[in-house]
């Protein structure tokens, strides 16, 4: 039961913070184009991680395609983490690293998400995605 309602919180944690995000991506925020400008990826990266947030967060809220939104969501942060690391720092525009944190939890709930649909991606899904003839 603990198990059921942990895997429950990851995903909606998880949707709910990409989902949170997109006012400030798709309103162009001063913050949000500071850090595609920062990357060199203002505006069209900033509009493209958006529309790919708001897939990944669609896909973890629906329980059968939650592993597909799992996947994108760790890919999505791998980079997020990547930039904060490399060429962004862990606090951009004075918000205390309250970004990176998020990119953090996104990236843990992503991997729960995951690892709790392991069975289901090595059985079902790899199968039918690397089928012989």
């Amino acid at each position: 039961m603990l198990r059921k309602i942990t895997y429950i919180v990851a995903r909606l944690a998880a949707a709910i913070i990409m989902g949170q995000t997109l006012y400030f991506k798709f309103t162009g925020s001063a913050e949000s184009v500071y850090i595609f400008k920062t990357v060199g990826m203002e505006p069209w990266g900033r509009w493209l991680v958006g529309i790919m947030e708001l897939v990944a967060a669609i896909l973890l809220i629906i329980p059968k395609t939650a592993w597909a939104g799992g996947a994108l969501a760790i890919g999505l942060m791998v980079g997020a983490i990547g930039m904060h690391l490399t060429l962004l720092g862990i606090e951009v525009m004075d918000d205390k690293g309250q970004l990176f944190y998020y990119a953090l939890i996104v990236f843990l709930c992503g991997l729960y998400v995951v690892f709790n649909n392991k069975d289901k991606i090595i059985h079902e899904v790899l199968p039918k995605i690397f089928k012989r003839k």
